[in-house]
């Protein structure tokens, strides 16, 4: 399969450096270089030219990071889908768990419901919150998975799954931990005046354009910077390797550990709740009843 010392190689290919890479990596600069030889002795080829002022990839390079997010990309998917086969003519509920998407919200409903289905058990299925092929993964409920859980207000996502409204995350305001923000234990949306505020671009979110509507009208000394129309990790690495402030939600506090997340004196919120198929099948909309059947949401 997919060999990990590729995710190195792109590492040191996008960040232009040993010493970058090991801050993103969170490993050292020497264990950078000696992943780097270690692949380029497996694959027997001149991936990269060293020098002072960073690296620079050989031809036979250039064709390897072309091909390796996508063979990253395919490995991972090859590897969940024959997961999630084991359990195909079992009684299992598969249910996907990801970064920004984490499966414990499901588990403390599960709880709460699994006395109804006695027989079944749960497997977890990990995927990536890659910005680009997360439609792909939404579109995968009921094959890959039976249930994904999550933060979902966006047209694209209620356009190829249902959605079970179960509760609301409060919208607040992530900044790098030397950002002169960081200290505060809350802030007024007066405090990111003069500041750039990364938001998901206008057009998917009823929410989030809702709030930049505001901003825009009321507060027009916060500059709005577009992000991609769904997060994954490189906006919170943006976000916090540029100073910027960053529009996010309480259930990310963890997500970086170089970020700070604060609450705000607003009233902004987004609903969470379960994704499921939308040509479910019957085992799969008794769990939902049962959870909707829990929820005062509305």
């Amino acid at each position: 399969m997919y060999n990990p010392l590729l995710d190195t190689f792109i590492a040191v290919c996008d960040c232009g450096s040993f010493t970058k890479a090991a801050e993103l990596l969170f490993i050292s600069p020497t264990a950078v270089m000696k992943q780097m030889n270690s692949l380029e002795e497996h694959l027997d080829l001149k991936l990269i030219e060293r020098s002072p002022s960073g690296i620079r990839l050989t031809q036979a390079g250039t064709v390897i990071y072309r091909d390796a997010k996508f063979l990253m990309d395919y490995s991972k998917k090859s590897i969940a889908s024959a997961k999630a086969a084991l359990y195909a003519d079992d009684t299992t509920f598969c249910v996907g768990t990801s970064l920004l998407n984490p499966a414990k919200p499901f588990m403390d409903l599960w709880y709460r419901v699994n006395k109804d289905f006695p027989q079944y058990k749960l497997h977890l299925v990990p995927f990536e919150d890659n910005h680009e092929g997360i439609l792909s993964e939404i579109e995968k409920l009921g094959e890959k998975f039976d249930f994904l859980i999550g933060v979902c207000d966006s047209k694209e996502w209620l356009s190829r799954c249902h959605f079970l409204p179960l509760g609301q995350y409060q919208k607040m305001i992530a900044v790098s931990r030397e950002h002169r923000l960081a200290q505060k234990s809350r802030i007024d949306i007066e405090d990111l005046y003069g500041e750039t505020l990364m938001m998901v671009q206008r057009g998917d979110s009823g929410t989030n354009d809702f709030i930049r509507n505001d901003i825009e009208k009321n507060h027009p000394k916060i500059q709005i910077e577009d992000t991609p129309p769904f997060y994954d990790l490189s906006v919170f690495n943006r976000c916090a390797e540029t100073g910027k402030a960053l529009l996010t939600i309480e259930c990310w506090t963890e997500v970086h550990p170089g970020l700070v997340t604060l609450p705000v004196n607003w009233d902004y919120n987004i609903p969470y709740g379960l994704l499921y198929s939308l040509d479910a099948p019957d085992d799969v909309l008794r769990l939902v009843k049962a959870a909707k059947a829990l929820t005062n949401f509305d």
